[in-house]
């Protein structure tokens, strides 16, 4: 038979005596409290509160008291527990206040301080010059028309009075997509975009179509295979050339200054009839370079004449393919190079400093918008 079990005094256990309790406490209050920064707290926490800290292995003595004395010393070591974890987050709070107002001060950012900034871009002078362009003939009451680059060959050329064997419809002229059995080109010129105002609009009509064009050109300093065009369109009743000048007039003049005079030199153009090449004044030397070798002009090669674009009456012929009633309405139209144009403006003289993407050519021309 085994003897009788003898009263276990929990006082008995070191780890739990009152003294030995109130020691951790005040071991971890005084660390908690001389922590400067939260991982210093964390090392307190660890230290007073995990565990291996002295009140988490004086709990687990807990276990092996009798029923009569568990109470009692699971009463003790609680508050004790207690007061650590209340010191902990009085601590943290502290702390992190700390931290924050130390953040706000540390990384403040000065707004009025300059930024190192990545240079904005510019506006390339092709569109901004397009679009005072544009701007002229929405002035004068015209539309501002548009239509797609891949084009079927009717309209680029059949429509156009363009015959089948007109050398600006072989290969060497003229991108075709597929091949040139395909019937759909790249368009050569913005013309299509007119007809299809003629097949599309109520008369009259007056419409400006600006775009880009593409031709087999070799990339040079006068020549790119992908350039842009700004074609004017305006039927109605009693047309005349005589209504071409003057428009063409007032165009040159906002383009190139009050005063600058335009001729009409009898030319050939399949889909106008009569045709003529729209030539400028020389708006450089004004034509005093003619017949005077002492001040030569560079620009005009002392002709006097600058050659700008193409114009004429409508064809009939292309009248009556957009259905239009030729005994009743006539029209005119021009067309124009853009990259010609800003040539003549701003004095490049060379083509390909437009299509390199060199930031330094845009920004030149200002932040026009």
């Amino acid at each position: 038979m085994s003897a009788p079990n003898n009263p276990y005094d929990p006082v008995g256990v070191s780890a739990l005596e009152p003294d030995a309790i109130q020691a951790a406490v005040d071991a971890a209050l005084r660390d908690i409290a001389a922590a400067s920064d939260l991982d210093a707290l964390k090392s307190a926490r660890l230290a007073h509160a995990g565990d291996r800290s002295p009140l988490a292995l004086a709990n687990r003595e807990i276990g092996a008291l009798p029923p009569a004395a568990k109470a009692e010393a699971g009463k003790r070591v609680g508050e004790a527990r207690g007061a650590v974890r209340a010191a902990l987050d009085e601590r943290l709070a502290d702390l992190e206040l700390e931290r924050d107002a130390r953040v706000l001060v540390d990384e403040a950012v000065d707004v009025t301080l300059p930024t190192r900034r990545r240079e904005p871009g510019a506006r390339h002078p092709l569109t901004t010059l397009m679009e005072r362009m544009c701007e002229v003939f929405i002035a004068m009451g015209y539309e501002v028309a548009e239509g797609p680059e891949a084009e079927a060959e009717w309209f680029n050329f059949d429509a156009l009075n363009v015959p089948p064997d007109h050398p600006a419809r072989t290969m060497q002229d003229t991108f075709f997509v597929g091949s040139a059995d395909s019937g759909v080109v790249l368009r050569t010129q913005t013309s299509p975009i007119q007809l299809r105002a003629m097949l599309s609009r109520e008369l009259p009509v007056y419409v400006v179509a600006p775009g880009r064009v593409f031709r087999t050109d070799e990339l040079d300093a006068t020549h790119t295979p992908v350039f842009h065009q700004i074609e004017g369109l305006a039927i109605d009743e009693g047309i005349t050339m005589a209504d071409l000048k003057g428009t063409l007039e007032h165009l040159a003049e906002a383009m190139f200054g009050s005063g600058v005079r335009v001729r009409l030199r009898p030319s050939y153009f399949p889909f106008t009839e009569p045709s003529a090449e729209l030539d400028l004044e020389c708006f450089v030397c004004r034509g005093a370079s003619v017949g005077n070798p002492e001040s030569p002009c560079r620009t005009c090669s002392s002709e006097g004449w600058i050659e700008w674009g193409g114009c004429g009456m409508v064809n009939p012929r292309v009248l009556r393919a957009a259905g239009i009633d030729t005994e009743r309405y006539s029209g005119f139209a021009f067309g124009m190079g853009v990259e010609r144009t800003l040539m003549f403006r701003h004095g490049v003289t060379d083509m390909r400093d437009m299509v390199e993407g060199d930031i330094r050519f845009s920004r030149a021309f200002g932040w026009e918008v």
